[in-house]
C-alpha cells in the first residue's frame, strides 16, 4: 500500500450487472482498459478517478495522518489532476486502474484505490490504497477492499493479489488482516519514508481465496 499515489514523472453505462457472491466470474460486459466499471456496496461506490476529483482527494489525503506509511502524494491540487491524468493513461494501455471512493450522501471522494500489474497481463499485481482519516473504522474500507478485489480477480483476471504494508503499521496491517488477507512474510528494509528505509510486511490474496470468500461473504455488488 505504500506505493500508492507513486506518479511516473511524465506524468452511455452498459445494463447493470448483479453479481451474487455464490455466482462464478461477472460477464464482465466492459473493456476496462476502454472504461473502468462503476461498482456499488451498500453505501459505497467506486468509479474511475476525474479531474474535478482533485481537490477533495488533496483535501482528505494530503495530511500527515493519512500520509504517514504513503509515498509523498501530489503536494498541490494541479499535481493531483496530473496524478489522475497519469491513471487514465496507464488504464488505457492496461497497466493500471484507479478508482475514487465514494460514500452515499457525499458528493466527493473520500479516498482511492489502486491496482498495478506486476508482471505482463496482469496476472499478479499489487493493490493500495488511501482513505480519508475522517472514514477510518467505519466499514469504507472493507467494503472497497472487497469491491476492489471483484475487479481484479473477477473482471481483470488476476490470480495473485499482493499488497505491502510497514511493519509498524498496525491499522493498515490489521485492516488487510481482517479481510482475510495471508500474511507472506516480511520484506526488510524495502520501503524509503523521509530517507528512512522501513521493513513491509507482504500480504496476498489468490484468486481461490477470493472464490471461497464470496460463498463466505454472502454480498452482492452492483456492477454499471
Amino acid at each position: 500500500m505504500e506505493r500508492l499515489l507513486r506518479v511516473a514523472n511524465n506524468s452511455p453505462e452498459s445494463g447493470t450487472v448483479v453479481v451474487g457472491a455464490a455466482d462464478p466470474a461477472s460477464p464482465a460486459s466492459t473493456n476496462w482498459r476502454e472504461r473502468l466499471p462503476i461498482l456499488r456496496s451498500g453505501k459505497i461506490t467506486l468509479r474511475e478517478l476525474q479531474s474535478s476529483d482533485a481537490p477533495a482527494l488533496w483535501a482528505s489525503i494530503n495530511s500527515s495522518e493519512v500520509t504517514k506509511y504513503l509515498s509523498p502524494p501530489p503536494a498541490t491540487v494541479d499535481g493531483f489532476e496530473h496524478f489522475i491524468d497519469w491513471t487514465h493513461r496507464q488504464r488505457a494501455v492496461g497497466m493500471q486502474a484507479a478508482f475514487a471512493v465514494v460514500v452515499e450522501g457525499f458528493d466527493t471522494p473520500v479516498g482511492l484505490f489502486q491496482l498495478r500489474q506486476l508482471e505482463a497481463g496482469f496476472a499478479t499485481a499489487e493493490w493500495g490504497f488511501a482513505i480519508g482519516s475522517a472514514f477510518w473504522g467505519t466499514g469504507v474500507f472493507r467494503t472497497g477492499a472487497e469491491l476492489m478485489m471483484h475487479v481484479a480477480f473477477d473482471v481483470i483476471g488476476v490470480h495473485r493479489l499482493e499488497a505491502r504494508a510497514c511493519l509498524n503499521n498496525d491499522r493498515g496491517n490489521a485492516a488487510l488482516k481482517k479481510i482475510g488477507a495471508v500474511h507472506e512474510g516480511v520484506l526488510r528494509r524495502s520501503f524509503q519514508r523521509d530517507g528512512e528505509y522501513l521493513d513491509q510486511v507482504l500480504w496476498t490474496v489468490l484468486k481461490e481465496d477470493w472464490l471461497q470468500a464470496k460463498v463466505i461473504w454472502g454480498g452482492e455488488v452492483t456492477l454499471n
